[in-house]
């Protein structure tokens, strides 16, 4: 896809959104199955369904999904297509490269091992190696734009208002 074919594709529904704000309001899901068969979840992505298990940090054999490396996923995904679609947007050539997250975790926090231990990634990095004979500028101009659009990468800087319910079925 060019820049003219994007910008043909999103115009419709920038306008769409433009003159009907709640039409551009989303609720996108993911759902999981627990199968009671061991400490795992069968989670659905649309094309494949993922077991998502234990760490081997946390007692993982290794041979399942860890929900912290597919976070790190998601966010190398959408940095990925976000940073493909401002290029092209921009008018700018990406060849090719690579995007990479790294995430720091202390899984004293998760195995209640220590309390002043966090759950959860104490520092995600996000970097870009690209083939592009881009400006410094214009990387620049790509870098804020990316970090700026980016779903998952907002998400995580911002995280974003939650709500937990648990409920079961008695019998």
């Amino acid at each position: 896809m060019d820049t003219e074919e994007l910008r043909a594709t999103q115009a419709p529904l920038k306008d769409k959104y433009r003159e009907h704000p709640e039409s551009a309001l989303v609720t996108l899901h993911a759902d999981a199955e627990l199968d009671g068969l061991g400490i795992s979840c069968k989670v659905e992505t649309g094309r494949a369904v993922v077991e998502a298990g234990l760490h081997p940090a946390t007692g993982g054999d290794g041979t399942l999904a860890c929900s912290g490396d597919m976070l790190l996923e998601a966010l190398v995904a959408c940095a990925g297509v976000t940073l493909r679609a401002v290029a092209t947007s921009l008018g700018l050539e990406v060849r090719g490269g690579r995007v990479r997250a790294e995430g720091d975790l202390d899984f004293r926090g998760t195995l209640a091992v220590a309390k002043d231990a966090p759950v959860g990634f104490r520092a995600i990095r996000l970097s870009f190696d690209l083939d592009t004979d881009a400006s410094e500028e214009q990387l620049a101009t790509l870098k804020k734009l990316t970090e700026r659009y980016c779903v998952v990468f907002q998400s995580l800087r911002t995280p974003p208002e939650f709500a937990v319910t648990l409920s079961a079925n008695q019998g």
